[in-house]
């Protein structure tokens, strides 16, 4: 008996540590199952650099691209390119807005002629976009230029959102750049904007980014950071309210104007926070870095990160915003924007023809240029199960969609009509089945097929409309 009690004794002493060592681990991996942190950013001085692209980090410190490091947004108003893109979301989370400056430098604009406008794009699920639209910022300020670097927050003692941005203007005799507010609902129209921030004499401050602090963390409500020479942090309880300077960032090296688009983050799963930088590194090259603080009100504990310790991922990160996700959203995000590659669709009874857009018509040509006209990302349906949808390489968030049964490249409004008319099974291709065919989701009698070089809906009966129908998905 002895002996048996000993080897019960052996056995459940394993089991128990088994389970100890399971009931150690499951806090890590909950950890790791937590929602990550959402970058929107510009990459810089080019007309694909200047649209929006979006990066996705479970840790807060490194950073996958999404969409394969393609652009998720672009601007065809204003200038035609965008940077400086600020998201904000609706206290009560069914609304994301995002302002970008509307500047496109080396492709049509320059730092001293830019615009006055700022561009603007709205969402109920932070990955279905409105079209864009304009919104007048520097032109309300009297004899203002240019409008830049716009960033948006609630402001719960107007009930409103307070946007703030800087514009270059003359005041009492000097010309410079300040940092104007002005209050909005829709951020449609906004009110008549005040100086917020105008530091001493001739000196310019141009990027500046506010952050609400939680409850309890410490002595002021809100934070702010500019880019202002001084790079001065500050402190307030009332985002319209006096502020109080704690201190820049000389204490780590950082001096003058070598720092741009300063942005906030908490870490969800700890005490510490991450004050993104815009930072002209020592070669010139300019890069978003981290500096950590378990401390955001004592400049002093402010550590700037070592390389080793952060990887921003493949393209580069220019002057953004990050927001920290829900479950939900996260889920939303990564579903929408994978690393799909852009593919092209040859005809199969043209086969130096590709299908393509052109003024928003979609037929099928040969030698298309820019290539990019021909090129699309095939996307999980919009509706359905087992679908396909298409959607445009140079014009993201516009689909191929069916109408009274012919094609245009349409912008994805978030319907279910839309959703329907944008997609497509594909089954194995009508004239040659290792080619491939596209069947309608809400007709499925008909199919994606070319007649006169346009492409149709259409049922097909004969040879001809076989060969019509049926593509090859190529590179």
């Amino acid at each position: 008996m002895s002996a048996r009690h000993a080897r019960l004794s052996a056995i459940l002493l394993a089991v128990c540590l088994l389970f100890t060592g399971q009931a150690l681990t499951a806090p890590q991996r909950a950890a790791a199952a937590d929602p990550g942190y959402l970058m929107v950013h510009f990459t810089g001085d080019s007309a694909t650099g200047q649209m929006l692209y979006l990066a996705h980090s479970s840790d807060g410190l490194h950073w996958n691209d999404l969409n394969g490091g393609a652009p998720v947004l672009n601007s065809k108003i204003g200038t035609k390119g965008v940077r400086d893109p600020a998201l904000v979301k609706s206290p009560d989370g069914s609304k994301y807005w995002i302002i970008a400056t509307d500047l496109c430098i080396r492709c049509g604009s320059t730092y001293t002629d830019g615009s006055p406008n700022f561009v603007v794009w709205e969402s109920t699920d932070l990955v279905t976009w409105s079209k864009p639209w304009l919104l007048s910022a520097a032109g309300l300020i009297p004899g203002g230029k240019n409008a830049w670097a716009p960033e948006a927050i609630w402001n719960p003692e107007t009930n409103d959102y307070v946007l703030y941005w800087a514009t270059n203007a003359t005041v009492n005799g000097i010309f410079k750049y300040r940092i104007y507010s002005a209050r909005t609902k829709d951020f449609r129209t906004i009110t008549t904007p005040q100086i917020w921030i105008d530091p001493p004499g001739g000196t310019h401050v141009v990027d500046t980014q506010m952050t609400e602090v939680p409850a309890g963390t410490g002595p002021y409500r809100y934070l702010r950071v500019s880019g202002d020479g001084q790079n001065n942090v500050e402190g307030s309880n009332s985002i319209l309210g006096t502020w109080t300077n704690l201190g820049n960032l000389s204490s780590i090296g950082l001096t003058g104007n070598v720092v741009e688009g300063p942005v906030w983050m908490k870490f969800r799963d700890r005490n510490e926070w991450a004050l993104y930088i815009d930072h002209n590194n020592a070669n010139g090259v300019r890069e978003y870095r981290p500096i950590l603080t378990t401390n955001p009100f004592d400049v002093s504990t402010y550590r700037l990160q070592d390389p080793a310790g952060y990887d921003m991922g493949g393209t580069p990160k220019r002057h953004g915003a990050i927001a920290t996700l829900t479950a939900a959203e996260e889920s939303r995000v990564l579903a929408r924007w994978p690393n799909t590659p852009a593919q092209r669709l040859q005809s199969y009874n043209f086969q130096d023809r590709y299908v393509r857009h052109t003024n928003f018509d979609v037929r099928i040509d040969p030698g298309v240029s820019p290539v990019e006209d021909s090129q699309f990302r095939i996307r999980p349906g919009l509706a359905g199960t087992g679908t396909v949808s298409f959607e445009s390489v140079n014009h993201p968030g516009y689909f191929l969609r069916h109408a009274n049964y012919h094609f245009q490249l349409v912008h994805n409004d978030g319907s279910s009509q839309f959703a329907a008319d944008a997609t497509f099974r594909k089954v194995a291709g009508l004239a040659d089945s290792t080619w491939s065919s596209f069947q309608s989701y809400n007709y499925p009698d008909r199919y994606i097929r070319h007649y006169a070089y346009y492409l149709k809906l259409d049922p097909i009966t004969t040879t001809t409309g076989r060969g019509d129908a049926t593509f090859r998905v190529t590179s």
